[in-house]
């Protein structure tokens, strides 16, 4: 795996650049880095708009009391494209424009998902809309508190 990332770092830049070299033939310089300039914006308002929604999403999840599992990796895919989309060069584009598309994201999921088994499991710490808690085996309400033990014969002495 770390010579693959290796690999990706090196073929990159090269891919990158014998791209820009071909489109500046066939478009011009001025429109390739027009192109690369709009991309960037383009990517930058994608990544506010489609961002946004996915932590509400994510705040809906949790206030429900559910693992926001795929809201996470939304959120991940969502990053990773606004990174790619403010990196200039057409190759890292043409990703980060696909992983903002919703169904990429979850066919991604998807197959990552039958691949990986997760164990999710829940927090001491609940939130306030989750109700109450039960002990292990299910019977009666977990009350969180503290208590101190009171020697009585110490208090008669105060």
């Amino acid at each position: 795996m770390p010579l693959l990332f290796l690999l990706l770092f090196i073929a990159m830049p090269i891919i990158e650049i014998a791209v820009f070299i071909q489109a500046g033939d066939v478009i011009g310089l001025w429109p390739t880095l027009a192109i690369v300039i709009v991309t960037g914006v383009a990517g930058t308002i994608l990544l506010r708009t489609q961002g946004y929604g996915v932590v509400g999403r994510i705040r809906a999840r949790m206030e429900e009391g559910q693992p926001p599992l795929f809201e996470m990796f939304e959120g991940l895919c969502i990053f990773a494209a606004g990174l790619l989309l403010l990196t200039p060069g057409f190759v890292t584009d043409s990703i980060g424009f696909l992983l903002f598309l919703p169904p990429l994201r979850r066919l991604i999921a998807v197959s990552i998902a039958s691949r990986v088994k997760v164990h999710v499991r829940a927090s001491a710490a609940q939130g306030p809309h989750s109700g109450p808690r039960r002990g292990p085996d299910g019977s009666g309400p977990v009350i969180d508190g503290e208590y101190e033990t009171v020697d009585p014969d110490r208090e008669k002495l105060r």
